[in-house]
């Protein structure tokens, strides 16, 4: 059977796991699968919520990643098991309810239909900001702009977290040696994906109140501006 392997990161997200996890389950597709990746940091009962929902759905996988250096980590270890147990498509989205479990279809009919990546947006027709506060906004809209004017890509949403790539592509990068280790690595994987055929789907993120870091806009930044250079390394093929 040819799997679609959603990777979804999480921790501390006892208030939504559950009913993300029954939302994705109830969708039409028998061969879609959930590999929730766990590390230390969660502190909850996350990690007992996705053990009951392991036992009731035989889709549903959990990992725990004890040599876990933080979310893009996880995402990337998430990406190595799922290409090692045979995914066809492969899904990145977030546990805490920010992407809506009632737009992944669209994803997975892009790449029937024969695109490479699948790019969630926000800032496209149809896709939407809800319940973030506007600075927020901003910095993922001005990231959009810097990125693309550094890296000559074209993208209407560089920062978006929900995503979906053929196995191929993801086989053919060396997932240990991407830059980021924050959420510039969206940036980084959407650069390397430039030359691919990509679509962009709209997406409604559910936003939230955080606190604004600018240690990590400084980090993102330096990143950026490494990431053209490092383009050779991660390539295998």
């Amino acid at each position: 059977m040819e799997k679609t392997v959603i990777v979804m990161p999480v921790a501390n997200e006892e208030k939504t796991m559950g009913d993300v996890l029954k939302k994705i389950m109830a969708l039409p597709y028998e061969s879609l699968f959930v590999y929730l990746v766990i590390d230390s940091y969660s502190k909850d009962r996350t990690e007992e919520i996705i053990r009951k929902m392991e036992e009731k759905y035989d889709r549903i996988k959990m990992i725990f990643y004890k040599e876990s250096t933080g979310l893009i980590s996880c995402y990337l270890h998430g990406f190595m098991v799922a290409l090692k147990d045979g995914a066809k498509y492969v899904i990145e989205m977030d546990g805490g309810g920010s992407h809506l479990p009632s737009e992944i279809p669209q994803f997975i009919e892009k790449l029937d239909e024969g695109y490479d990546c699948v790019f969630g947006s926000r800032f496209i027709k149809g896709g939407n900001i809800i319940g973030h506060p506007f600075y927020r906004t901003m910095i993922s809209y001005t990231g959009t702009i810097l990125s693309n004017l550094v890296l000559g890509t074209h993208l209407k949403d560089m920062t978006s977290g929900f995503e979906a790539f053929r196995n191929d592509i993801l086989k053919g990068f060396d997932l240990k040696k991407f830059l980021s280790k924050g959420h510039v690595y969206h940036i980084e994987m959407k650069y390397y994906c430039r030359n691919y055929r990509i679509a962009e789907v709209p997406i409604n993120y559910i936003g939230s109140e955080s606190v604004f870091n600018i240690h990590s806009v400084s980090e993102a930044l330096k990143v950026i501006f490494k990431i053209k250079k490092n383009e050779k390394a991660i390539a295998l093929k």
